[in-house]
């Protein structure tokens, strides 16, 4: 019988894997290296270290990065677009925005070229409303054209198509008729909501992405078929739930940022359990940090993103800021003598300096190997015998130290400085920035790196304490184990709450609902419960940016039973005061959006499981020097998976496991608590 569940986290330097035997709640996990440009070997090679068997496994849940990366790197398919006349330059003029929005310019090129951005006669009204029935004969012949250009998937983008998907749906049975791949993606099924850039642009990203990650999952799923593999393969999405393979291919956009997603995941699961509802994360990795908050046990969820300028993705992603402060980002000097840390990242090959692999560029990892955070002789990821501390040493000094007129040690701290600043400022920007007061946070560093700076940002930011995970070096591969299965829906209602067809309203509900459980019927998963959510988009008229009102809607054996106008106009108000602190005297309330979500809770496990077992306080392993500040301290070096429940250790300190390392700074104390977690606060806390 299939007893195990395993994550699956690949990132840009290293791929991580959590294992966990449903059987007895014990768990393990792995981290290696990520290959480039197939991702899929990493991904293969970490499970075949934590299970040699893939018949024993029942789950593999995968949080991929695939997409973002092809999108950032502009490697995905030679695509093209088959719009309303008229509309052929809307994914190139966007809003009007500018990369530099005080310079005098700034170039951007959409992923999809202009000559392969043809056009058909058709026309849909805003009402839904069929002015000018689709061309097919031009359709056919717009097809054709863009075959013979090279292009392997495309993308129908009709002018309203989201009131009345009847042109689009004939657009498509035509290009399908002679297309030669399945990557099709229309408007009308990737995102029916009013607003034209974004629904353009998200569709022409699905089908850019298409060929991109199909066949990457593909591959994966053959693998693993291949090795006697006969459970569940699911993706994690940006809105943190899973969803079947096929899925995936279809909708590859919702792909985007589902790593750190299923880190946040995690991050909340873990903090809720210890007892902190408000948390913000810190996902330091090799190449980015990524930060989000979570509020009362809720993540933040953001209607639509930018994964970078121009390329706007509008599908529910859970709110990230990412900045390039990973343990591989490259630490230089610019023209006017200012010390600068990324976006540049070395990535896993070459990585750091102190890999030994070729880079010749500091790195934050570098500093704080020079500065003895890091162990040379026990690095993590489990590739390398000992890291190269002289190597280190000499790019610091050669590209960071003589040009600052600095020592070695004064330039490693520099770069370790300008980091934390650039990693306090993200914290500061989703907590400050957005009303939230930071002290009534807990501060939760995952990722390789992020345990490493975690006292930093206690003094930087003023948050009260950090929770270190048990494996944080892991927590996005364990989120991927934790993320319930989901699917989000939406549709553009655009009508007055006194003009509301309640009716009309209740069916796109229920469509929403029995397609959502009809997925959850489709998987091959056990659900404890399921949960129906909804929410309306609403503004009074003459406003342009909504406020998400939730619904409370009442069903009956799945059936939904019409919502009253009273109810959402009480919904409204309540969600607008609480938002803006005022209502608008004699303000008329307009429904934009209705957005539905069907979640299949999945099971959790106990988090005790991951406690470690054992008492007394075990001795230090080793003493080193380690740099903090202006001075050197000895410092007691523990085997952090030792240590038992109840345990206080006194700053400084370093506790190692192979997946991390977790760095007490002079002034703080470090206690375990009741799941493994590593409680780090102001020594006077404790006392």
């Amino acid at each position: 019988m299939s007893t195990r569940m395993i994550g699956v986290d690949v990132g840009g330097t290293f791929t991580d894997i959590f294992a966990l035997n449903e059987t007895d709640g014990t768990a393990s996990v792995a981290k290696v290296p990520t290959t480039r440009p197939d991702q899929s070997g990493g991904f293969l090679d970490g499970i075949s270290q934590r299970v040699s068997d893939l018949s024993e496994i029942s789950v593999v849940v995968h949080g991929t990065t695939a997409g973002t990366n092809a999108l950032l790197e502009r490697k995905g398919a030679t695509t093209g677009v088959i719009c309303t006349e008229g509309l052929r330059d809307v994914l190139e003029m966007r809003r009007r925005d500018r990369p530099c929005t005080w310079g005098l310019r700034g170039d951007f090129e959409p992923v999809v070229d202009r000559r392969n951005r043809l056009e058909v006669p058709e026309r849909t009204l805003a009402d839904g409303t069929i002015r000018k029935p689709v061309d097919l004969d031009a359709v056919r012949s717009a097809a054709r054209q863009l075959q013979a250009q090279g292009c392997e998937a495309v993308a129908i983008l009709f002018a309203n198509a989201y009131a009345n998907p009847e042109n689009e749906a004939a657009a498509v049975a035509a290009v399908r008729e002679i297309w030669q791949s399945p990557h099709v993606s229309a408007s009308s099924e990737i995102l029916p909501e009013i607003r034209e850039f974004e629904r353009f642009s998200t569709t022409a990203l699905n089908a850019y992405l298409q060929p991109e990650v199909s066949g990457y999952l593909d591959r994966l799923e053959r693998a693993l078929t291949s090795g006697g593999f006969d459970g569940e393969f699911m993706i994690v999405q940006s809105n943190g739930g899973v969803m079947a393979v096929d899925t995936a291919c279809r909708l590859p956009v919702r792909t985007a940022l589902s790593g750190p997603a299923a880190g946040v995941i995690a991050a909340g699961y873990i903090a809720s359990s210890a007892g902190f509802d408000n948390v913000i994360t810190g996902d330091m990795g090799g190449t980015s940090f990524d930060v989000s908050l979570i509020s009362d046990g809720h993540s933040m969820l953001s209607p639509q993103t930018a994964i970078d300028f121009g390329m706007v993705v509008r599908t529910p992603m859970i709110e990230i800021t990412t900045i390039g402060a990973g343990g591989g980002s490259i630490a230089w000097v610019d023209k006017g003598g200012l010390l600068n840390i990324g976006p540049e990242s070395a990535g896993s090959n070459p990585g750091p300096v102190a890999y030994g692999l070729g880079n010749t560029r500091p790195t934050v990892t570098d500093a704080n190997v020079v500065l003895g955070r890091i162990d040379p002789d026990n690095p993590i990821g489990g590739k390398l015998e000992r890291l190269d501390v002289e190597a280190a040493s000499e790019a610091i000094n050669e590209h960071v130290g003589r040009p600052l007129g600095l020592d070695t040690v004064q330039a490693a701290e520099a770069i370790l400085r300008v980091a934390n600043s650039r990693m306090a400022g993200a914290i500061r920007l989703v907590s400050i920035e957005r009303g939230f007061d930071p002290k009534r946070f807990a501060f939760m560093p995952f990722g390789g790196g992020g345990a490493l700076h975690a006292g930093a940002m206690l003094k930087d930011v003023g948050i009260a304490r950090a929770i270190v995970p048990r494996y944080p070096g892991v927590t996005s591969a364990m989120g991927c184990v934790i993320a319930d299965m989901r699917q989000d829906f939406v549709q553009t209602i655009n009508s007055l709450v006194d003009q509301l067809d309640t009716g009309a309203l209740t069916a796109y509900m229920q469509t929403h609902v029995d397609q959502g459980l009809a997925m959850l019927d489709a998987a091959r998963t056990r659900f404890e419960s399921r949960v129906l959510s909804f929410e309306l988009d609403m503004a009074y008229v003459g406003q342009t940016h909504t406020v998400s009102v939730p619904l409370v809607i009442r069903t009956d054996n799945d059936k939904v039973l019409p919502p009253t106008a009273a109810e959402i106009e009480a919904a409204f108000d309540a969600a607008y005061e609480a938002t803006f602190g005022r209502l608008l005297e004699n303000g008329v309330r307009r429904i934009l959006n209705l957005r539905s979500a069907v979640t299949g809770l999945r099971p959790k496990f106990d988090l005790h499981a991951l406690a470690p077992t054992g008492a007394g306080m075990p001795e230090a392993r080793t003493r080193r020097n380690v740099h903090f500040g202006t001075e050197w301290h000895e410092t007691a070096i523990y085997d952090r998976l030792a240590l038992p429940v109840g345990t206080v250790i006194q700053g400084p300190a370093i506790l190692e496991q192979p997946d991390t390392t977790v760095l007490v700074e002079p002034e703080l104390q470090a206690r375990v608590d009741d799941f493994g977690n590593t409680i780090i606060e102001p020594s006077e806390t404790l006392s």
